[in-house]
């Protein structure tokens, strides 16, 4: 079965740091350009993050440019989203999405408040 499960959301205070990880199993998941998107409550979801297949280029949107930095491991069928210097509009429901299948993971919470 297809299955793309986003951990490692929480509380953090402004400033702070966080790494996202989505374990992905049920598809080929070297093969597949992957994404990290976010939601806000009230707010539309949001593409965050892009990478190729095999990690040669990754794209950012402005708002976390220079902040974020997505990554994947082939060799564990796992991406990642390391989070720093965050900000209380970081604050939103992270989820990984397969670009090339259209599948999405659940999602995990980031709250980012003092």
């Amino acid at each position: 079965q297809v299955q793309l499960v986003e951990s490692g959301g929480g509380l953090v205070q402004p400033g702070g740091s966080l790494r996202l990880s989505c374990a992905v199993s049920g598809f080929t998941f070297s093969s597949n350009a992957m994404s990290w998107y976010r939601q806000a409550p009230g707010k539309e979801r949001e593409m965050v993050a892009f990478i190729t297949p095999t990690g040669s280029r990754t794209d950012y949107a402005e708002s976390v440019q220079g902040r974020f930095t997505i990554s994947r491991d082939n060799a564990k069928n796992t991406l990642y989203l390391q989070m720093n210097s965050l900000k209380p509009e970081d604050t939103a429901v992270y989820y990984c999405r397969s670009i090339t299948r259209g599948y999405w993971g659940r999602g995990t919470q980031v709250t980012v408040s003092s």
